[in-house]
Parts: C-alpha cells; sequence; structure tokens
C-alpha cells in the first residue's frame, strides 16, 4: 500500500473524528449523578509504526491507520509547549520527533530512551488526563542469547522465525552493542537489532532465512560484501520494538517505504512478504 494523501482538511476531519467521541461538558444539579467519559484512546502500536515510517517519508502522508492516535499524541504535545500546533497533523515527522524527544529529556530519560520513538511508560504519562494507551508495546527484559545481548521481545521472534524455518541461526552480533561494529552505524546501539551468520548457506538459503524474518516481525536483508565493508550476513531490525536505535528506526521506516536499509536508500532488494510486525503476526495466528 502507498502513502494516504489527504487533501488540505485533514487536520479538521482528524479533529471532527475525535471530538465525535467525546461529551461536551456542562452544568449537572447537585447531587446529580455525573456519567464519566471515557478518554480517546491512543493505539501505541499504530503510533510506533508511524514513529518509523512518518520520518522517512518525502511528503507528510499519513501512515495508515495512525492518523488519529498519533494526532492525541501531537495535541498533548502542543499543550506542553514542545510542539508548534502546525505540525499538529496526524503526520510522525522529524518535528513530532523531536518534540517528543524533549518530552522524553524532561522525565529524566537520556541517551537512546530519549531518542523520540515513544516508550509505553512515556506514552502513558503524556497523556494521563488526555487519553488512553491501548496495544502497549513492550520489549522486555534484556537477557543473553547465543552468545549476544537481545531483549525478551527479539528473542521470541527469532524462535518463531527457526520454527518456520526448521533450523538454528547463529548470531554474529545482538542488540545493545554501542559501538561495537564500526560498520553498523549505530544500528545495534538499542534493542531489535540482530545479524546473522550464514556461514556454509546457499543463497537459496540465505533468502529463505530473510523471508523468515521478515515473516514474523522483522525488517531484514540479506547483506553481501558488494555493498558494504562486511561479509554476507543477514541484518534484521525488529519492527516496533519500543527500544530501536535512531538508525534502526530509520531502517525499519525504510523497509515499509520498499527501500533497502542502507545509506544509498535503493530499492528492497529482499524477499516479498507481507509487512506486518510480531504482534499483528501473533494475532493472524
Amino acid at each position: 500500500m502507498g502513502p494516504v494523501k489527504l487533501g488540505s482538511l485533514r487536520v479538521a476531519v482528524l479533529a471532527a473524528a475525535l471530538a465525535a467521541g467525546l461529551s461536551a461538558g456542562f452544568a449537572t444539579p447537585a447531587g446529580a449523578r455525573v456519567e464519566r467519559v471515557a478518554l480517546p484512546s491512543v493505539d501505541m502500536e499504530a503510533v510506533l509504526k508511524a514513529a518509523q515510517i512518518d520520518p522517512r517519508r518525502a511528503d507528510s502522508a499519513l501512515t495508515p491507520g495512525a492518523g488519529s492516535s498519533v494526532l492525541l499524541v501531537e495535541r498533548a504535545l502542543v499543550a506542553k509547549g514542545l510542539l508548534a500546533p502546525s505540525y499538529a497533523d496526524g503526520h510522525f515527522g522529524t518535528k513530532t520527533i523531536d518534540a517528543y524527544a524533549t518530552y522524553q529529556r524532561s522525565l529524566g530519560y537520556t541517551g537512546i530512551d530519549a531518542s523520540g520513538f515513544p516508550g509505553p511508560t512515556s506514552l502513558r504519562l503524556l497523556g494521563e488526563t488526555t487519553y488512553a494507551v491501548t496495544r502497549p508495546v513492550s520489549a522486555g527484559s534484556r537477557v543473553a542469547f547465543r552468545g549476544v545481548t537481545v531483549n525478551t521481545r527479539t528473542r521470541a521472534m527469532v524462535v518463531e522465525a527457526e520454527r518456520l524455518l526448521g533450523r538454528t541461526l547463529g548470531l554474529t552480533q545482538g542488540s545493545y552493542n554501542p559501538g561495537g561494529v564500526a560498520g553498523s552505524a549505530g544500528t545495534h546501539d538499542g534493542g531489535g537489532a540482530l545479524d546473522i551468520s550464514v556461514s556454509g548457506m546457499t543463497a537459496t538459503t540465505r533468502t529463505a532465512v530473510a523471508k523468515a524474518l521478515r515473516r514474523v516481525g522483522f525488517a531484514a536483508w540479506v547483506r553481501t560484501p558488494a555493498q558494504g565493508d562486511w561479509g554476507y550476513h543477514v541484518h534484521a531490525v525488529a519492527i516496533n520494538d519500543p527500544d530501536l536505535s535512531s538508525g534502526a528506526q530509520h531502517q525499519a521506516g525504510d523497509y515499509y517505504l520498499g527501500l533497502n536499509g542502507l545509506a544509498n536508500r535503493g530499492p528492497d532488494d529482499g524477499p516479498s512478504v507481507a509487512k506486518v510486525t510480531w504482534e499483528e503476526y501473533q494475532r493472524a495466528r
């Protein structure tokens, strides 16, 4: 599906859709029962997807299914004086990323935790009085796995991809590895990133590995020596992992836009599959 382009009334339409779910305030007689109005919902899965894809777009199109949730987040940032009202448009672009990073720093977060990519705690705190968070996403805890560090969400994804493949994979680089491999350009600084050994594999098998990883929610590519200063391997980024580094976020966004995740932003050279997150894959099983 290509970018969704809306007309000049996009903000007004989104605002009207949000307002339809809210009741207008009015005075009530003393002792009368006051019904509590439910807060509108922010879908964290959709917000994370938009925060990866939207900054990589060449235009200000909206990520399908994310616009109304992103608008609520942006309005909360506007209310805190962190985002200009003109950028509250349902597009989680670079201005929204910067504003969200400022908000994260105001909570005391630093480094990867203040990259502008929403985490479950910061997203909940931002909307305490204005929205409720649905479909929260957690990276889980950090664990040792096959000689590298990953989080429990990533580990579960790899194990499921191995089940689909019918083989065990060797990991040459994991997550939370700042400065570990210079050629990785920071993509492994946070969570959700893996490099997988393809030693002894045929070209067909390498592609099958990338395909299985994509099927469970990774943006995955077979990397070749012709592309950079590295040997053959499969590079994978767990889409929607809240701990992704900025570089990994960009690669996940490029994957959705049909690109190869490299600095040249060339066309995707990997196997064609339906693009899903881990949570979407699990619901479809």
